[in-house]
């Protein structure tokens, strides 16, 4: 203090208190680096025992959570980018005992041989030790690859033996609880997935399975003692695996097994319905859905005529409101499929799908509503004109919204319904009811709307209907500009 007063003195007659106060910062932050380069050791030691100290009384950090950004907390977390919950602890090393290849051995030995192989390949190995096991692993990727190519070109080796330990071989490998995503905020359209660790025998497996249900020699009478109904359940429940290299074999081997036993048709149509009601109404995650329609899009074309009512219950209690879900984009061209397919199948389904599409019309989401007008379109270029006249006031009442949206891409979206000629002549048939409803909105956006793509698109469809129905084109334009006027 006493030298800050001296220094005051000896300024003051020439300098204002600001500058002083700013020269005398400069000089004491001088002295402490002088300091310090002087005395380095005794300042290390000082700041070490006030960083014990501060340790001592201070409780252990907890991150700090911005609750208003979920995002922020997902990625601040290192992702995984493998996992498993495959491997089960067997306590020691896994030793398995080479045995002579199949195409070494007479062919009366080969099937004795093919069942001991497959029980081999039931030992599971624990791929997220990457060091583990070297050995025994590729021994089983190799009896795996063996396997594959021995059931696709072998016959006779499908004994009424060989059902039960296919089966238990694929099960022990492939039914396992799903390791739990690395978020419970898991977006499947922006993170990456966790990919299955134990892959490089899991496909191999997924692979000798696939070409055992498609042998020439396998008998589905024999092999449902096997394959039954605790069997598929657990193989839906797979459906949720991230990894989507698995959800694409499951699909194939699902889709095989309803083909060949006609028994489980039933059962695993009510099991699809039960994963997308838990879905839509409590879960809104599953990461198989888009899998499980392109299956029912298969299924759905075999259907019989006239449809059973469990099919048209399914359609408008499951399928109609699978729109809802937030996670819509990830399925929506399989799901407008299956929905196509059933008005293929049934032009009478048209009112109330038309009907279930309107009610969860997207009313915030701009995403959405472009999605919908493109399913809409779909099920226009399929609809007949007894049908289009049922619903053509509720739906044009919405596309009149939508031409009038501030979104330029969903008003965009709407205006192409013009450009489609099946659209065009159904709209022409019917002019004296569209264009009133249409009408407003188009002259309106042509005077008023922001963007200059969604005005030129407004004229020609103003042109369009002027060409369609002169007449009513001018008494609507009289009355518009009369009540404006008012």
């Amino acid at each position: 203090m006493g030298l800050l007063l001296w220094v005051w003195q000896f300024l003051r007659p020439k300098t204002d208190f600001c500058v002083f106060i700013f020269l005398f910062l400069l000089l004491q932050e001088a002295l402490k680096k002088e300091r310090r380069l002087k005395h380095p050791n005794q300042l290390l030691t000082s700041k070490t025992s006030r960083a014990m100290s501060s340790a001592a009384t201070t409780p252990p950090s907890v991150d700090k959570v911005d609750g208003f950004s979920r995002k922020s907390v997902r990625k601040a977390k290192q992702k995984r980018s493998q996992s498993s919950s495959q491997f089960r602890s067997q306590g020691k090393p896994i030793e398995l005992t080479p045995l002579p290849l199949l195409k070494d051995v007479s062919a009366q030995e080969q099937p004795e041989l093919f069942l001991k192989k497959l029980q081999q390949c039931c030992a599971v190995f624990d791929f997220m030790d990457t060091l583990s096991d070297l050995k025994m692993k590729e021994y089983k990727r190799s009896t795996l690859n063996e396997l594959v190519d021995y059931v696709t070109v072998s016959r006779g080796y499908l004994t009424e033996q060989a059902y039960p330990e296919v089966v238990k071989m694929v099960s022990y490998n492939i039914f396992r609880t799903l390791p739990p995503s690395d978020s419970n905020e898991f977006d499947p359209e922006e993170d990456e997935p966790t990919l299955e660790a134990s892959w490089p025998h899991l496909q191999l497996v997924y692979e000798f399975f696939i070409r055992f249900l498609e042998s020439q020699e396998f008998q589905p009478s024999i092999a449902k003692k096997y394959i039954d109904q605790k069997f598929v359940l657990q193989l839906l429940e797979l459906f949720d695996s991230e990894d989507p290299r698995e959800r694409d074999y499951l699909k194939t081997v699902l889709h095989r097994i309803y083909g060949k036993f006609l028994g489980l048709r039933a059962f695993i149509r009510k099991q699809i319905n039960n994963i997308f009601l838990r879905f839509v109404y409590e879960t809104e995650h599953f990461n198989g859905v888009a899998e499980l329609l392109e299956i029912l899009g298969s299924i759905i074309n075999g259907f019989a005529l006239p449809l059973k009512a469990e099919h048209k219950q399914f359609l408008v209690k499951v399928l109609i409101p699978l729109h809802t879900v937030r996670s819509l984009s990830l399925f929506h061209a399989q799901l407008a499929y299956c929905i196509v397919q059933f008005l293929e199948k049934d032009p009478a389904l048209t009112e109330p799908v038309i009907g279930g599409l309107l009610k969860f019309w997207p009313k915030t989401c701009s995403q959405k509503e472009v999605m919908f007008l493109g399913e809409l379109e779909e099920i226009l270029d399929v609809i007949e004109p007894t049908q289009f006249v049922k619903i053509q006031d509720p739906l044009f009442k919405q596309i009149s919204k939508c031409v009038s949206s501030p979104h330029f891409q969903v008003a965009e979206r709407a205006l192409y319904y013009w450009n489609n000629e099946y659209i065009m002549s159904l709209i022409e048939e019917n002019s004296n009811v569209i264009l009133p409803i249409m009408f407003t909105s188009l002259y309106r956006i042509s005077k008023e709307h922001w963007n200059p793509a969604i005005v030129a698109l407004v004229y020609n469809v103003l042109k369009a209907f002027m060409e369609m129905n002169s007449t009513l084109f001018d008494e609507l334009t009289s009355t518009y500009k009369s009540d404006r006027q008012r």
